[in-house]
């Protein structure tokens, strides 16, 4: 296979959408954000927003599902989305958005890690989802 076609192929592959985790995280009821100290570890919840308005579920479920990405190796995590329908839980997201080289959603699908690119709007709604 010539060169050009796996590159090819490989940088396609990258941006495209992941209609599986929207179509999943999309039927959830509400979601619990836990925001962290915004360095990267996990360590300290310092804030948790409730979040039942099912226009913003979509919202999120959109940009999360908008543009895949390769999972990165070592960003860290600014928080977590924690996705419930009927009171149980059914995907947990992390989230990296305070570090412009590594502005992440990261996730188990299928047994295996997968990520997505977290955009400027999906930054604007989660900061104002923050306040």
């Amino acid at each position: 296979m010539p060169l050009f076609v796996i590159i090819l192929f490989y940088a396609t592959a990258c941006n495209r959408p992941n209609e599986k985790i929207k179509e999943y995280i999309n039927t959830t009821d509400s979601v619990a954000i836990n925001f962290f100290k915004a360095d990267g570890t996990m360590d300290t919840v310092v804030a948790v927003k409730m979040v039942r308005n099912k226009k913003v579920i979509e919202d999120l479920s959109s940009m999360i599902s908008a543009s895949a990405a390769k999972p990165p190796v070592k960003c860290g995590y600014d928080g977590s989305l924690h996705f419930f329908k009927n009171n149980r839980e059914i995907q947990d997201i992390g989230f990296r958005m305070n570090d412009a080289a590594c502005m992440y959603f990261t996730f188990k699908q299928e047994g295996e890690l997968k990520a997505a690119v977290l955009s400027k709007e999906a930054f604007e709604l989660l900061q104002n989802i923050r306040k």
